[in-house]
């Protein structure tokens, strides 16, 4: 029994134990797994240029020597991040072992980079110096930079006509689908006209419109507008309407007991307390109005992202095709951030509670 005592005794921490140091001892293991990680990623890079350097391809691909020198600096980034994160691991204070801002936030994304490494090391291998993949359909990551390095012209007119695309379609369809789902939620009679007419057309997908837009617009610019703006409307109106329904009614009466007017509960009561649901239909809107756009382009646009596929298909570029998805991807997540941002700054009191 006594033995029993002894060893609980001797494993349990000390009551007078300083719970600072033991936040220290963790923060400092935490940090100093993260700058492990980033000498694994400044090495996998280092492997992979040596890949690069030392086996030969089957092919003789341009660009080869300025990806060999972008491994290199990916590795030196790495070996950068996880220097200044081992001056604060070897910090003795708490202060020292919390990284700023940037360094930890870069800390945190080591591990995707050392796994890209790999990704791209076994992409590398498969296509360029083992060719298991059929050509042309497969290219290695050479000729990506090659589609950057030569085709930048092209590909980025094609991007800058999406962009504004988009943003013609999506605003207008944003401030419809807006003002549309605040009519809904506030007017009985509007409500009763609009929402049938809203169930009936809304579900419908905006691209079965394309014979009709197409038809009937001037354009196949305007043509697109209209779909992307028909593609943004419905889960912007649903979602308003159903925040502003869903406010709480005594809102409505305390600020008719202090003398407000209708178009003071509109602006100063319904919307603001909405606002959350709008932003989940703006996000919603803003997926389906991207899809809407590559679709536009590629039966009636003659430029933009869609069009650039559809030319690269039809050339057989595949690597063409692979930038222009890539620029698609990046496009669109940067718009949703930058959505996310502007509404965590204006709903400041709920940040985090819907995460990207």
């Amino acid at each position: 029994m006594s033995t029993q005592f002894e060893s609980i005794t001797t494993h349990a921490p000390a009551s007078g134990a300083d719970p600072a140091d033991a936040t220290r001892t963790v923060a400092r293991r935490g940090l100093s797994r993260e700058v492990l990680i980033a000498g694994l990623a400044a090495l996998a890079w280092l492997a992979s240029a040596a890949q690069t350097a030392w086996w030969p391809s089957l092919d003789d691909w341009p660009y080869t020597r300025e990806f060999i020198v972008l491994k290199l600096v990916l590795a030196a980034f790495a070996i950068g991040v996880g220097v200044a994160g081992s001056r604060h691991a070897a910090g003795r204070s708490l202060a020292s072992t919390t990284a700023p801002t940037r360094t930890r936030a870069w800390l945190r994304a080591m591990p995707w980079l050392l796994a890209l490494a790999f990704v791209v090391s076994a992409w590398e291998a498969v296509t360029a110096q083992l060719e298991w993949l059929p050509r042309p359909f497969f290219a290695p990551p050479q000729a990506l930079i090659g589609v950057f390095a030569d085709d930048y012209p092209r590909l980025g007119t094609s991007v800058v006509h999406s962009f504004g695309l988009l943003a013609y379609g999506y605003v207008l369809g944003a401030l419809a689908g807006f003002v549309t789902g605040v009519s809904i939620g506030w007017s009985q009679a509007v409500s009763y006209w609009v929402h049938p007419v809203l169930r009936l057309i809304g579900p419908l997908p905006a691209t079965a419109w394309l014979p009709l837009a197409f038809f009937f617009f001037p354009s196949s610019f305007s043509a697109s507008v209209f779909l992307i703006a028909l593609a943004t409307a419905f889960p912007v109106a649903v979602l308003t309407w159903s925040g502003v329904a869903g406010v709480n009614p005594a809102y409505y009466d305390i600020a008719r007991t202090l003398g407000a007017r209708p178009g003071f509960l509109i602006l100063r009561v319904a919307i603001p307390a909405a606002l959350p649901s709008v932003f989940v239909g703006l996000f919603m809107g803003l997926g389906a109005s991207f899809s809407v756009l590559i679709v536009a382009e590629m039966m009636g646009v003659k430029a933009g992202l869609g069009w650039y596929l559809q030319w690269a298909q039809g050339w057989a570029a595949y690597s063409n095709m692979y930038a222009a998805l890539l620029v698609m991807a990046l496009m669109c997540s940067g718009l949703i951030t930058l959505l996310f941002r502007v509404r965590d700054r204006l709903l400041a009191w709920q940040k985090g509670l819907l995460k990207w």
